[in-house]
C-alpha cells in the first residue's frame, strides 16, 4: 500500500475516532506512522502534531455546535499547553529513539488503564 494511501486511511480512521471518542490523533497517529509508514518516533510525533490541527479544529467546532465544549477550560488548557509543548519538544530532541518509544508506550498504557478504570466504575452522572 502506498504511503499516501495509508496516510489517508489513517486520517479517516483518526477523524472518526476523534469525533466519536474525543481522542487525540497522537495516540492513533504515532503508532501507525511508526509501524505502517516506518517513520522514526520523533518524526511520527512531529508529523502527528501537525496532522491533528484540522481534526481538532473541526471536532471542537462540531462539538461546540452541540454545546459540549467548555470554552474557558479549553482556553486555559490550550494556553498552558503552549509552554508544556515547547518543553516536551526540547526534551524529545535530546532523548534516544528507543527511550522516546518506551516512554510513549508507558503513556499509552497509563491512558488505557485510566480509561478502563473509569469505564467500569459506577457512573458519576447516573442520568447520562
Amino acid at each position: 500500500m502506498g504511503a499516501l494511501l495509508a496516510a489517508g486511511l489513517l486520517g479517516v480512521l483518526a477523524g472518526v475516532l476523534a469525533g466519536l471518542f474525543g481522542v487525540g490523533g497522537g495516540l492513533l497517529f504515532v503508532p501507525t506512522l511508526t509501524l505502517v509508514l516506518g517513520l522514526t518516533q520523533i518524526h511520527a510525533e512531529a508529523t502527528s502534531l501537525l496532522a491533528i490541527i484540522p481534526t481538532a479544529l473541526v471536532g471542537a467546532w462540531r462539538q461546540g455546535t452541540y454545546g459540549n465544549v467548555r470554552w474557558r477550560a479549553a482556553l486555559v488548557l490550550g494556553i498552558a499547553a503552549i509552554g508544556g509543548v515547547e518543553a516536551g519538544v526540547q526534551i524529545a530532541e535530546t532523548l534516544p529513539q528507543h527511550a522516546l518509544r518506551r516512554l510513549f508506550a508507558v503513556l499509552v498504557l497509563l491512558v488505557a488503564a485510566q480509561i478502563a478504570w473509569r469505564a467500569w466504575r459506577r457512573p458519576a452522572y447516573p442520568s447520562q
